[in-house]
């Protein structure tokens, strides 16, 4: 390439990072990972051992098929929500209730850890709502209305910037003790 060309000198690292952020922002991405970090906890612990020096401490309880069946559940609803999330309401609902379920089920949800994180998934993904595109400008094909100056990289004022806003101005109500130009009679009309 020669110092005068135009073509692509970003590093890939900023390119991935830039696509990442769009791909993130256009998907509740945060409530799909507090629901799998939720589900895993909730999933490990009834089939953890933990050793103390020579005790071994294992927290299995009889209901360790539901534990692991409720973190694979929750699991798959945050993959659910970063790859489908059309059905995001229905996802964020069932992860609520599998965060619910797993109190009792699962060590008290994954010792609260599993479901607190699970109950805050769920409610982001319930409330997740995505933006609006910004519109196209018809003469440049920029979306926000905004140029970049080639030199500094800024934007610069675009036709979107300037317009101006139109506030409508309000009629004085009139009362009794306003003086009208027909020394206050009035016509029926």
């Amino acid at each position: 390439m020669s110092p005068e060309s135009t073509g692509q000198n970003e590093h890939f690292l900023r390119v991935f990072r830039r696509g990442f952020r769009t791909w993130r922002g256009n998907r509740p991405f945060w409530a799909g990972l507090f629901t799998m970090m939720g589900g895993l906890p909730i999933a490990y612990f009834p089939y953890a051992n933990m050793h103390l020096g020579n005790i071994t401490l294992a927290m299995s309880t009889t209901a360790g098929a539901g534990s692991l069946i409720i973190g694979v559940l929750l699991v798959t609803l945050g993959l659910t929500m970063w790859f489908h999330h059309i059905v995001r309401v229905f996802a964020g609902i069932a992860t609520i209730l599998l965060a619910l379920v797993s109190i009792p089920v699962a060590n008290i949800g994954g010792f609260l850890i599993g479901f607190l994180l699970a109950l805050l998934g769920g409610a982001l993904s319930v409330s997740w709502a995505p933006g609006e595109p910004a519109p196209e400008s018809p003469d440049t094909g920029v979306r926000d209305g905004t140029h970049q100056d080639a030199g500094t990289g800024m934007p610069e004022p675009g036709p979107a910037l300037h317009k101006a806003v139109v506030v409508p101005q309000r009629q004085p109500e009139q009362d009794d003790t306003t003086v009208e130009a027909d020394d206050g009679r009035h016509r029926a009309g």
